[in-house]
């Protein structure tokens, strides 16, 4: 299938740019609340949807730059299935993991909450976007896959500056973060650990889009 028959989730920037050109795609700037409306505004030619970014670690196993396909995601609102078919071949093209991809109406940053998270759901990862390209792949009746890099692992604590870090368009909030810090200013080595743990992930995802082809393993 070519990119441009492949509706793209993300919610950063910095995500879309690993895409193949002429995927469309959609930005949540990483708030889950706004991304239904933005999903519905989307192109009504795409024949399939895929989640795409990093994650927060909830398998204790997992470490920062692992890869997770999506065999199921379960949510606030409700669970789905992924396309069997096209998660297998993504997780084989990718060399990732197969597993349930939790979604969440807001950043899972600490460690007692991941690991309740985890034992609730069975998911290996957890992000703001999943649960939402799911529903609406499952609305249109179009295939749905998830690839997610894990950046924080389960036992990391992401700082609350973290979850303030994006404008509404995907891109970082320097000033956003720097009041932040201002107000907690202890933040900051974790929020430099966030930074270098972000930019591997993005690599891993990089280099898994690369190794799926323009198609992201989906078969026309």
């Amino acid at each position: 299938m070519t990119p441009s028959a492949i509706l793209a989730v993300v919610g950063m920037q910095s995500e879309a740019r690993l895409l193949p050109p002429g995927m469309p795609v959609v930005v949540s700037g990483g708030d889950p609340l706004r991304l239904p409306a933005l999903l519905e505004a989307a192109p009504r030619h795409i024949r399939a949807v895929l989640s795409f970014g990093i994650a927060g670690g909830l398998d204790p196993e997992l470490l920062c730059g692992d890869l997770v396909v999506a065999t199921r995601v379960r949510g606030p609102g409700g669970a789905y299935a992924a396309h069997l078919g096209w998660s297998a071949a993504l997780a084989r093209a990718c060399g990732a993991r197969l597993g349930m991809v939790a979604g969440a109406p807001a950043v899972v940053g600490e460690v007692a909450r991941k690991r309740a998270l985890h034992a609730a759901t069975g998911a290996m990862v957890v992000d703001l976007e999943t649960e939402a390209a799911a529903a609406f792949a499952a609305r249109r009746g179009l295939p749905f896959a998830a690839l997610r890099a894990v950046a924080d692992t389960a036992e990391e604590v992401l700082p609350g500056a973290a979850a303030v870090g994006l404008t509404s368009d995907g891109r970082p909030a320097a000033g956003r973060v720097a009041l932040a810090l201002l107000k907690r200013p202890r933040e900051l080595p974790a929020l430099l650990t966030v930074a270098k743990r972000s930019r591997m992930a993005l690599d891993a995802l990089g280099g898994a889009a690369r190794r799926a082809g323009p198609g992201l393993g989906l078969a026309a």
